[in-house]
């Protein structure tokens, strides 16, 4: 049985007022847990608390409220354990402009305290791990965006941490390096290692996440995996069909009903007394896009704009 790796319990994060500014409440009371081995998503708008979130579970802020265990321990007390025993990889990079490629990956070993005759060797594997063993010896600053990605995932994993923070891991990234850093993320998962990953692209959440929370405003609105989620806004069922006439004409039409058998059998009621043929017939679901948008209002593409970035949703893989 898989035991929860993150339990977090009215968790809450305020901010005081700015001159001239109120108060901001950035998390407001949440409550949720992740399952050792998968990945959870965490998605909403920006502003929405997802960053904030991270901070306080890997310990760069303090909750106001609250209560959360992070890999078994506390953190109100032992925030040093979980930091030694967590990987983070930020939206921003935090790895060393003029250090190299290898020399990134030894020296997030020796903070992590990972034994000295293991890091030249660990370095090698995640290098050829990450398809970076070309550039082992370039510096950080001169490697192209999507390999300056995949080397701060690859840093977040230098002391083999069980649990793994990824923020926005794909964005701005062009349609293959975004590909291969999902793929390295499924692999992950597949050897045991827990995900927690913030995203704006809805699609890259629905191909790579067990479960997914939806916050807004500070709020948790939703949780569930991705067909529990879809689930509640599929309020009928719908049927797509494509109908053929001798004369080569193609049609597509769509049936709605309570009852797919009804739907699938309008399809072909109108296909006989059309004196067509039935080309194909599909069952159409919602997708994680309309779940988000049925519980926020605001659609994909007002979220990638706010990103600017080419990397996830419609780039593939």
């Amino acid at each position: 049985m898989m035991s929860d790796v993150i339990q977090v319990a009215e968790l809450t994060k305020h901010y005081p007022a700015g001159r001239g500014a109120a108060p901001v409440r950035a998390v407001d009371g949440i409550e949720f847990a992740v399952r050792e081995g998968e990945v959870f998503g965490f998605l909403g708008p920006n502003g929405a608390g997802k960053t904030t979130t991270i901070r306080m579970l890997t310990g760069l802020t303090r909750p106001t409220a609250g209560r959360a265990r992070v890999l078994g321990f506390d953190l109100a007390t032992d925030v040093t354990r979980i930091k030694k025993r967590i990987g983070v990889a930020p939206e921003t990079s935090n790895l060393y402009d003029e250090l190299s490629a290898c020399d990134n990956l030894v020296f997030a070993m020796q903070l992590y305290g990972v034994p000295r005759r293991e890091r030249k060797t660990r370095a090698e594997e995640l290098l050829a791990r990450f398809r970076l063993g070309e550039k082992r010896d370039t510096s950080f600053a001169k490697l192209s965006r999507g390999m300056r990605r995949a080397l701060t995932v690859a840093a977040a994993l230098a002391h083999r941490p069980p649990l793994l923070f990824l923020d926005e891991p794909t964005t701005g990234l062009d349609v293959m390096s975004a590909r291969s850093l999902r793929g390295m993320i499924a692999d992950l998962r597949d050897e045991g290692v827990t995900v927690f990953l913030t995203t704006h692209y809805l699609e890259e959440a629905e191909r790579l996440c067990d479960r997914i929370a939806i916050i807004v405003n500070g709020r948790i609105v939703a949780l569930d995996t991705v067909d529990g989620l879809k689930a509640r806004v599929q309020k009928r069922a719908v049927v797509e069909a494509v109908l053929a006439d001798d004369s080569g004409g193609v049609e597509t039409v769509r049936f709605e009903s309570d009852d797919i058998s009804v739907a699938v059998q309008a399809v072909l009621a109108q296909a006989a007394a059309d004196s067509r043929r039935v080309l194909s017939v599909n069952t159409l679901q919602p997708t994680l896009e309309d779940v988000f948008v049925h519980l926020t209002g605001l659609g994909a593409e007002a979220m990638l704009a706010e990103k600017g970035g080419k990397g996830g949703a419609h780039a593939g893989g």
